[in-house]
């Protein structure tokens, strides 16, 4: 159970938030679906870093289903994101889950789409015994996908799992670019977790790019530009 005294999700003043339901998940069980997993991502933007997905099925009818608390991983404060995977990760009897990371260099050789999707496929085949049999996947369609799926545009906001793997895949994300911190200490990860600051550029700047950062990217790629003509 979830304390009744967490916070609820961050809200927008003067701007009312949509929150992610069950319905979708409740509409394709009641067509004879015996597994739904919400699937989404963290990670696509930033100059440095892995791509994680994560891939959550919750339990028709369990408190999950019915939750308030769950949404838009960018919407929920730190605090209340960490309780959060903390409890849908120790709820075996309600929640099944799985993540996947696919690092920098996978990253620069697939390019950062192709391996967000190469995530999503690797997170949904790590949930056996048994496999879903339909995915919600935020965004848009996955192609090839090793299942039948529905791709929702915002649909962090819209499923309540889709919202469940949001906060798998952020706070696995964030938890990765802390530990990288303390590896790669001027870069300042466990603040801007690699994406493009004022802050992290200037370090980009000061320092050129470390092993996790994406080669990819610009400007990364013309960080590099000197060091490989030296």
């Amino acid at each position: 159970m979830i304390p009744p005294d967490v916070p609820p999700p961050v809200r927008r003043p003067g701007k009312k938030i949509p929150r992610p339901h069950f319905d979708f998940e409740r509409q394709l069980y009641a067509t004879g679906e015996s597994g739904v997993a919400g699937i989404d991502e963290a990670g696509r933007g930033p100059l440095a870093g892995p791509v994680v997905a994560a891939a959550v099925i919750l339990a028709p009818g369990s408190p999950w289903s019915r939750s308030r608390l769950l949404h838009d991983s960018k919407l929920v404060p730190e605090s209340l994101r960490e309780k959060l995977h903390a409890r849908l990760v120790a709820d075996l009897a309600h929640v099944r889950w799985a993540v996947a990371i696919v690092e920098t260099e996978e990253i620069d050789r697939l390019n950062i789409l192709r391996a967000t999707h190469e995530a999503m496929r690797r997170a949904v085949a790590a949930l056996v015994n048994p496999a879903p049999t339909h995915a919600l996947i935020d965004g848009l369609p996955v192609r090839p996908f090793p299942l039948p799926h529905t791709a929702l545009v915002k649909g962090d906001a819209r499923s309540l799992s889709i919202a469940a793997a949001s906060i798998l895949a952020k706070v696995t994300r964030d938890r990765w670019m802390r530990e990288a911190d303390a590896r790669w200490p001027d870069y300042g990860f466990a603040q801007h977790k690699g994406y493009a600051t004022a802050g992290h550029l200037a370090k980009l700047f000061a320092h050129g790019p470390c092993p996790i950062h994406r080669r990819s990217f610009e400007p990364v790629a013309q960080r590099l530009l000197p060091l490989e003509g030296a």
